[in-house]
C-alpha cells in the first residue's frame, strides 16, 4: 500500500510538471508557465538547461516517443478509438532523470484533418515558436516516406525552413530526424537519402538576399536516428529509445546536441521570453532573435534590479540602520551600508550574469542608482549629524579656549582658526567614515555649510567678546566720569563745563588707548577700530549728557537748595539768625544770582563751547532777577555788551529776545537741556516757591526787633506808677503779699522759660498763641508735679532733722525761696537744652540746702 501511495505521488508530481503552454486557439498560458517554472526551479539553473521540441504529422506517435524518451506524461492517442487529433496546441513538461534540466515541448501534429487543408497558419506559428525557443527539434518521420517526392515529410520540412528564414540572425539549431517504424533498409542507406532530400528542400526554399548562398549547416546541425515499430517490436523500441536518451545527457556541453548557447535565455527570463516570442509570432511580425534577446535581457534585468530594490527596502538591518541614522550619527555607517549594497549587487550579478552584457551593465548602473537613491536620505542624515557634532565641538572648544581671557596666551583670531581647522579635520574624518563605496557623493556642500555656521558662530562670539571688552571699558568710564560729573554738576560752578571737558578728554584718551591695545587679539580692520573708538568717545560724552539731563530734570530742586544754602547760611556756613543787621534784600539777590547761575550751568551741554554761548545763557538768565546790585549790573552789562552783535543798543532788549526763543544761540538742539522758554517758566516757579522763605526771613527780622524792646512804652510805665500807687503801698504795708508775689514771679518766670514765649511769638502772634495754648496745660502740670516732689523731699528732710535745732521761720521761708529760684534756674536751663527730662533729672538729683 505504501509503495502504491508513493507511486501515485510521483505520478501527481509528473502531472503537475505537464502544462498546456498554448491552447488550440493560440492563447498563451502565462500564469501556468510561471507556476511551472517555479515548480521545476528553472531560475536556479541559469543557462544550464535545454529545450527539446518535437514536430511531425498528426498521429505519428510524437507523444508516445516523448513519454518513453523523457518519461513525461503527455496524452497519447488511443488506437481503439480511431486515428484522430490527440495533442492540441503546444504542451510543456520536464524530462525526468535527465541532466541538465530539460524542458520538453509536444507540438500539435501537422497535416491534420481537424484543421483542414488550408488552415496551416497555426502549424507555421507553432513551428516558428519551436525553432525560436528550442535547442533541439525532433522531426518525427515515417520510414517509408523517405525518397518520395510528395511524401508527408516534404511539407513539414518546407515549413521548417521557411519559418527559419524569419529568424534573421538565428542561432544554430539541432534538427534530429527520428525515422519511425524502420524497415530492413539499413540506416546507413537511409541517412544519405534523407540528407539529400533535406538539401534539395533547403535549396528551393525562398531565402533573403543575404542568405542566398548560405549553406544549410550554418543554421542546422542535422542528426538522424531510427526506431523500430512500437506496436510490433516494443522491446526493441524501448531499447533504442533508451540508447537515444543517453544523447540528451549533458546535452549543453560543447559538441552536445544543445552545444550552441549563443542565444540562450537564462532560466529566470524563460517565461517572459517565450511569451514575447509567441506574441510577436501571433502578430505576424518578423522575429529578430538578437533584438529579442536584448529585449528579454532588458526586461528581466530590470525585474531583478527592482527585486533587489524592494529587498533593500524590507531589509531589517537597513531599516534599523536608517532609523538610527535619523536620530544619531551611526558609527561605521559607510562600511555597513556598502556591505549591504554589495550583497545585493552580487546577487544581481549572479542572477543577471547570463543575460546580454551591455544590458546587464546598464541595468546594474540603474540598480546602483536606485539603491543609492534609497540610502541617500540616511546618508544625508548621518552627514547632517556629523556636521552638527563638528559644529558643537567647535563651539565647545572655542568657549573653553576663550573662557579665561587672562590665562589665554593666544589671540581670539588665532584660537578661532585653530578650532576651525580642528573641527573641519574631524568633520572630514567622520565623512570618510560615512562614505559609501558604491557612491561618489561630494560632501563639499555640507562642508561649506559647516564653514558658514562656524563663521557665523565665531563672528557672534567675536562680537560678544568685543562687546564684553567694550562694556568693561565703559564700566571703568562710568566710574571715572560718572561720579565726578555728578559732583561737578551738583556744584554748578562757572568752570563746571571746562572742567568736565578736560575730564572727559583725559578719560576718553585713557580708554581709547586701552581698548585699542585690547582689541588687537581680534585682528580688527581699520574701519572696526575707528568705529569702536568713536563709540567709546560717544559713550563718554553720553555719560556726561546723561548726568546733565538727570540734574536738569531736578533743576528746580537744585535751585531751591542753592537758594536756601546761600540765603540761610552765613559766610562761614553757619545757620543765619535773622537780626536787624542783616540786609534781607541784598541776601535775597545774592541767593537768586546763585540759583540763576546754577540754572545757566544746567541749561545746555557745553563740552565744546563755541564763542560766548555760555556767557549768553548766564547773562540772559541774570536779567530775570530784576534790578541787580551795582557789581552784578557791571558784570551783566559787560557780558551783554560782548554778546550783543546786532544793531540794538539796549542789552536788555536783546536778552528778552533770547529768553523768548526756543534754542540758545550757538547751542545745537541736541545739546539743549532746558530751552529758554523752559528756563523762564522754571524761574517763575522758583520765585513763587521761594517767596515764603523770604517772607519768613522778613518776619523773623521784625520779630527780632520786637524781641529787643519788650518793655512797655514810657507813657505806659507812668500810667502804671500813678494808677498802681495805692496797691504798691498796700504791698509795702503787708510783707506777706511781697513773698506771695515773689513766689508767683518765680513760678511765672519758670513757666515763661519752659514755654519759650519769645521763640513761639517769633513766627507771629496767632501762631504763637495757638502753640502756647497747646503746650500750657502739660507744662503747668509738669511744674506742679515737680513742686510736689520737692515738697515731699523737704518734709522727709525735716523729719530726719527733728533732733536738731529747728531753724527760724524766716530761714524756712528763705530756703523755700532759694528752692524756687533754683527751679526757675533749672527751667531756664531746660529751655536752653530743649529737654524736659533733663530738667526733671536735675530737680530729682538736687541736694537740699541747709542754712545755718
Amino acid at each position: 500500500m505504501e509503495r502504491k501511495g508513493k507511486k501515485r505521488e510521483r505520478e501527481r508530481e509528473r502531472e503537475s510538471f505537464t502544462l498546456q503552454l498554448i491552447d488550440g486557439q493560440g492563447s498563451f498560458n502565462e500564469k501556468g508557465l510561471e507556476a511551472f517554472v517555479r515548480g521545476v526551479k528553472l531560475a536556479e539553473c541559469g543557462l544550464s538547461y535545454a529545450v527539446v521540441a518535437i514536430m511531425g504529422p498528426q498521429s505519428s506517435g510524437k507523444s508516445t516517443l516523448m513519454n518513453h524518451l523523457f518519461k513525461t506524461r503527455f496524452v497519447e492517442m488511443d488506437a481503439f478509438k480511431g486515428r484522430s487529433q490527440t495533442t492540441q496546441g503546444v504542451w510543456l513538461a520536464r524530462a525526468e532523470g535527465v541532466d541538465p534540466c530539460t524542458l520538453v515541448m509536444d507540438l500539435e501534429g501537422t497535416d491534420g484533418r481537424e484543421r483542414g487543408e488550408d488552415d496551416t497558419a497555426f502549424e507555421k506559428q507553432s513551428s516558428l515558436f519551436a525553432l525560436a525557443v528550442s535547442d533541439i527539434v525532433l522531426i518525427n518521420m515515417w520510414c517509408h516516406d523517405i525518397g518520395r517526392e510528395h511524401a508527408a515529410n516534404k511539407p513539414l520540412l518546407k515549413t521548417v525552413f521557411q519559418v527559419m528564414m524569419r529568424l534573421f540572425t538565428p542561432r544554430k539549431t539541432t534538427l534530429l530526424f527520428v525515422i519511425r517504424d524502420k524497415t530492413r533498409t539499413p540506416l546507413a542507406t537511409l541517412e544519405p537519402i534523407l540528407r539529400e532530400d533535406v538539401q534539395k528542400i533547403w535549396e528551393v526554399v525562398p531565402k533573403p538576399e543575404k542568405y542566398q548562398h548560405t549553406p544549410l549547416s550554418e543554421f542546422f546541425d542535422i542528426q538522424v536516428t531510427a526506431l523500430a515499430n512500437f506496436e510490433e517490436k516494443e522491446e526493441q523500441f524501448k531499447e533504442q529509445v533508451a540508447e537515444l536518451r543517453t544523447q540528451f545527457t549533458n546535452s549543453i556541453a560543447p559538441g552536445g546536441l544543445a552545444g550552441d548557447r549563443r542565444a540562450v535565455v537564462p532560466g529566470t527570463g524563460f517565461p517572459f521570453s517565450t511569451q514575447q516570442i509567441w506574441k510577436v509570432i501571433k502578430e505576424n511580425k518578423d522575429l529578430d532573435l538578437p533584438a529579442h534577446k536584448v529585449m528579454v535581457a532588458t526586461v528581466r534585468c530590470e525585474e531583478i534590479a527592482n527585486e533587489k530594490i524592494v529587498e533593500l527596502g524590507s531589509n531589517p538591518e537597513w531599516q534599523k540602520l536608517e532609523q538610527n541614522a535619523q536620530d544619531v550619527p551611526v558609527p561605521s555607517f559607510g562600511i555597513t551600508v556598502s556591505s549591504i549594497l554589495e550583497k545585493y549587487l552580487l546577487e544581481y550579478d549572479a542572477e543577471a550574469s547570463f543575460f546580454e552584457e551591455g544590458v546587464r551593465t546598464a541595468k546594474r548602473s540603474f540598480l546602483v542608482g536606485k539603491l543609492l537613491d534609497q540610502v541617500q536620505p540616511g546618508y544625508q542624515s548621518v552627514i547632517g549629524h556629523h556636521r552638527t557634532k563638528a559644529l558643537s565641538a567647535f563651539k565647545q572648544n572655542l568657549d573653553t579656549a576663550t573662557a579665561d581671557s587672562l590665562s589665554c596666551k593666544q589671540g581670539f583670531a588665532i584660537i578661532v582658526r585653530n578650532c576651525t581647522e580642528e573641527a573641519m579635520a574631524d568633520f572630514d574624518a567622520r565623512c570618510a567614515d560615512a562614505h559609501i563605496a558604491q557612491a561618489d557623493w561630494d560632501t563639499s556642500k555640507a562642508k561649506e555649510k559647516l564653514l558658514r555656521d562656524i563663521d557665523l558662530w565665531s563672528h557672534s562670539k567675536r562680537t560678544e567678546k568685543i562687546s564684553q571688552l567694550t562694556k568693561a571699558f565703559e564700566k571703568k568710564m562710568d566710574v571715572a566720569i560718572g561720579d565726578p560729573a555728578s559732583s561737578l554738576l551738583d556744584a554748578a560752578s562757572p568752570d563746571t563745563w571746562p572742567t568736565l571737558t578736560n575730564l572727559l578728554e583725559h578719560e576718553v584718551g585713557v580708554a581709547t588707548l586701552g581698548l585699542k591695545d585690547a582689541i588687537q587679539d581680534f585682528e580688527p580692520t581699520e574701519e572696526e577700530v575707528s568705529s569702536m573708538l568713536e563709540e567709546i568717545t560717544a559713550y563718554g560724552q553720553g555719560i556726561v549728557e546723561k548726568k546733565a539731563r538727570e540734574e536738569a530734570g531736578q533743576v528746580i530742586i537744585r535751585m531751591k537748595d542753592r537758594f536756601t544754602s546761600v540765603f540761610g547760611h552765613e559766610a562761614d556756613n553757619m545757620p543765619r539768625v535773622w537780626g536787624e543787621e542783616h540786609d534781607v534784600r541784598a541776601i535775597t539777590r545774592d541767593a537768586r544770582v546763585a540759583a540763576v547761575r546754577l540754572l545757566a550751568v544746567l541749561a545746555a551741554v557745553r563740552l565744546k563751547p563755541k564763542g560766548t554761548s555760555s556767557d549768553v545763557i548766564e547773562a540772559s538768565l541774570l536779567t530775570a532777577i530784576g534790578e541787580p546790585h551795582e557789581s552784578l549790573q557791571r558784570t551783566l552789562s559787560r557780558k551783554l555788551s560782548v554778546t550783543s552783535t546786532t544793531s540794538n543798543s539796549n542789552p536788555a532788549s536783546g536778552d528778552s529776545q533770547v529768553l523768548a526763543a526756543s534754542t540758545w544761540p550757538g547751542i545745537p538742539p541736541s545739546d539743549t537741556l532746558l530751552t529758554p522758554v523752559q528756563c523762564k517758566t522754571l524761574w517763575r516757579q522758583f520765585q513763587n516757591e521761594t517767596e515764603y522763605t523770604i517772607s519768613q526771613a522778613l518776619a523773623a527780622q521784625d520779630a527780632a526787633k520786637r524781641g529787643k524792646s519788650w518793655l512797655p512804652p514810657p507813657w505806659a510805665i507812668c500810667a502804671i506808677v500813678v494808677l498802681g500807687f495805692n496797691e504798691f503801698m498796700a504791698l509795702l504795708r503787708n510783707p506777706l503779699y511781697i513773698a506771695i508775689l515773689f513766689v508767683l514771679y518765680l513760678f511765672t518766670k519758670a513757666l515763661w522759660v519752659q514755654l519759650d514765649i519769645t521763640q513761639e511769638f517769633r513766627h507771629g502772634f496767632l501762631p504763637g498763641v495757638l502753640s502756647i495754648s497747646s503746650k500750657l496745660l502739660p507744662t503747668l502740670m509738669n511744674l506742679l508735679k515737680k513742686l510736689a516732689d520737692e515738697g515731699q523731699k523737704i518734709g522727709m528732710e525735716a523729719g530726719s532733722a527733728s533732733n536738731h535745732t529747728s531753724a527760724p521761720k524766716g530761714n524756712k521761708v528763705g530756703n523755700r525761696d532759694v528752692q524756687l529760684n533754683d527751679m526757675a534756674a533749672d527751667s531756664m536751663s531746660e529751655s536752653r537744652f530743649g529737654n524736659g527730662d533733663h530738667m526733671k533729672g536735675n530737680l530729682r538729683q538736687r541736694q537740699p540746702v541747709n542754712h545755718s
